[in-house]
């Protein structure tokens, strides 16, 4: 017999790096009554999580908002900036900039793959580091014609735990007065690492609602720059849905052209007001602060981290490599079925090379301390030698480093 309860006792430690948790708040927001999206209250709150929104990506420009995946937002950015047979370069960080990759193929772009070469520790070393600026300058200076009618990267790289340098980026094509677009992946990295969508210099700007915004799955998300605007006009792609024009106007009054996901915009709203409400500094802080003790706590097992170049380690989660000849998934494995907490897999090229703890959205330290506590012990269990205690250490990283605003007030 099918059973669907999937919830023994306790709370599941979800530690993927998204869908992250969902909080209460959140959960009640999305329970209210269904209203009438064509009603005048439905345009109040359409024109606020437009508003809150434009804050999130840090933009004086339109944010569309789809009833979609983030896979629909990566085809929606290419689909209204760029025509059949346009070449595009994109940098390869991961798995899901494999997998914007191969979108864009299906779309008919001529989509050309910038890596860096050889393998690091059995690894594809580009999976190992950020995007590096300097290689996109160089192919765009020799891009003379400038067939290149854009650049596409991934901020935060969901797959392997690296966060690109998305400045460092414009600024290489702008040293290469290349005229392309840039558009960037933030489905992880947004209201969780630090983003400018306009100070950076990015057009198009993809992300999702199931990770920083702590949200479920449903809502993804295109931030425009005037450029990119004014490039939709002559784009040939085919689009009806995706297509920005009909959107921008009807949002001018809190509408859109299509059924939007009336209950799932409640929990933006809801969310955006906890996000806001803290402040973005606050945000980026305390994932930063719960990465570094995590990361601490990996090293202190003797384990290498997915990402091998410092400064570009994610705030969001942290890709843990496990020893040649032990299964990563089947750690996961052992570490789920005994103390019901959830990891990421390892995916594509590195799948059973690494797992993936994410620290992301509605956490704390007693939450993340308890997850890799269980790490901890699931790796013992499958037999993998650690050089210490990370549990200890993340206790005393997190003791010794307290938050920059305190979770509670003093009475």
């Amino acid at each position: 017999m099918l059973t669907t309860d999937f919830h023994p006792t306790g709370r599941h430690f979800l530690q993927i790096p998204g869908p992250s948790p969902v909080p209460d708040r959140v959960l009640r927001a999305m329970s209210l009554p269904t209203i009438d999206h064509r009603g005048p209250e439905f345009g109040v709150l359409g024109l606020k999580v437009l508003a809150d929104m434009q804050k999130i990506f840090q933009t004086r420009h339109p944010v569309m908002i789809y009833p979609a995946s983030g896979t629909g937002a990566w085809e929606a950015a290419l689909a209204n900036t760029l025509s059949p047979g346009d070449h595009v370069l994109m940098y390869e960080t991961g798995h899901f900039a494999f997998l914007w990759n191969k979108l864009a193929t299906r779309l008919g772009l001529k989509a050309e793959v910038l890596a860096l070469s050889g393998t690091d520790n059995g690894v594809p070393a580009s999976w190992r580091h950020g995007v590096q600026a300097h290689l996109i300058e160089e192919r765009l200076k020799a891009d003379t014609a400038h067939s290149i009618k854009a650049v596409c990267v991934v901020h935060n790289e969901t797959s392997t735990g690296v966060t690109s340098n998305i400045a460092a980026v414009r600024k290489a094509i702008d040293a290469a007065k290349h005229p392309s677009l840039l558009l960037v992946d933030t489905i992880s990295g947004l209201a969780s690492a630090d983003y400018r969508h306009d100070e950076w210099g990015v057009d198009v700007s993809i992300s999702g609602s199931q990770k920083g915004l702590m949200l479920p799955p449903g809502i993804s998300f295109n931030a425009l720059s005037p450029k990119a605007i004014e490039a939709s006009k002559t784009a040939k792609l085919p689009k009806a849905f995706w297509a920005w024009d009909e959107i921008i106007e009807m949002n001018k009054t809190g509408y859109w052209p299509s059924t939007p996901n009336t209950n799932l915009l409640y929990a933006l709203s809801e969310a955006a007001d906890m996000i806001l409400g803290q402040g973005l500094d606050v945000v980026f802080a305390r994932h930063q602060r719960w990465a570094d003790g995590v990361r601490a706590a990996v090293t202190t097992w003797g384990l290498p981290i997915q990402c091998a170049e410092n400064g570009v380690h994610s705030p969001i989660l942290t890709g843990v490599m496990t020893p040649e000849g032990v299964d990563a998934d089947a750690v996961r494995k052992i570490i789920y079925e005994r103390f019901d907490c959830s990891l990421g897999t390892g995916l594509g090229k590195i799948k059973g090379r690494m797992f993936r703890i994410g620290h992301l959205g509605d956490t704390n330290d007693l939450t993340l301390i308890a997850a890799v506590a269980g790490c901890e012990m699931g790796l013992k269990l499958a037999g993998v030698k650690l050089a210490g205690s990370g549990v200890q250490t993340l206790m005393d990283y997190y003791a010794s480093h307290p938050a920059a605003v305190p979770l509670r007030k003093a009475a």
